[in-house]
C-alpha cells in the first residue's frame, strides 16, 4: 500500500461543519463542528468546537467538546473543555483539562459521556425522588468551666466556636 500525505488545514482556514477522514489530518485552523480522522494533530493555534474522534490524537491547541480516541496526547499548550474517552492518555505538564476522563477498551464505539446527556434532559421525564438527608443532631455546647480533660490534658477545652489557636 502506498503511504498518503496528511491533509493539512492551515491556520487561515475556518470551517463550519464536520470533517471526516480515514487518514492523517493536521489541523491548524478553526473548526466549528465535529472532526473524525484516523490520526489527528491539532496545532497550537487551532481550535475545535465539537466532538473529536480519532484512532490517535495529539492536541496542542483548544478543544471545546468531547474527545474519543484510542491514544490521546495532551501537549503542554493544550486546552480541553470536555470529556475524554480513551484507551491510553498522556498529559504533559502545563496542559489545561476541564472535564471527565474515562478509560475504555474501545473508545471509538463508546458514546460520549452519559453525565452530559442526563443533565441536558432535565425536562424530558420525571426524576426519581430521593429522601432528603436527615440532619445530624446538633452538637452539645460545652462551656470552658465544665469541660472535662481528655487523654491526660489538664487544661480545660475551649468552648464550641472559640478560636483553637488562642490560648
Amino acid at each position: 500500500m502506498k503511504a498518503q500525505a496528511p491533509s493539512i488545514l492551515s491556520a487561515d482556514l475556518t470551517i463550519t461543519g464536520s470533517i471526516m477522514s480515514d487518514g492523517e489530518v493536521q489541523l491548524d485552523g478553526q473548526v466549528s463542528g465535529d472532526v473524525q480522522a484516523g490520526t489527528l494533530t491539532i496545532g497550537e493555534e487551532a481550535s475545535v468546537q465539537g466532538e473529536v474522534v480519532a484512532d490517535s490524537v495529539v492536541i496542542r491547541g483548544r478543544v471545546e467538546g468531547s474527545v474519543r480516541a484510542r491514544q490521546v496526547q495532551l501537549a503542554s499548550t493544550a486546552r480541553i473543555e470536555g470529556d475524554i474517552i480513551h484507551s491510553t492518555l498522556a498529559i504533559e505538564s502545563g496542559a489545561y483539562f476541564d472535564g471527565n476522563c474515562r478509560r475504555s477498551s474501545d473508545p471509538l464505539s463508546d458514546k460520549p459521556a452519559q453525565s452530559k446527556s442526563s443533565s441536558s434532559s432535565a425536562g424530558s421525564g420525571p426524576k426519581p425522588q430521593s429522601a432528603p438527608p436527615s440532619a445530624p443532631p446538633a452538637p452539645k455546647q460545652a462551656s470552658a468551666a465544665n469541660a472535662t480533660p481528655m487523654f491526660g490534658d489538664d487544661k480545660p477545652k475551649a468552648a464550641a466556636g472559640a478560636d483553637p489557636f488562642k490560648s
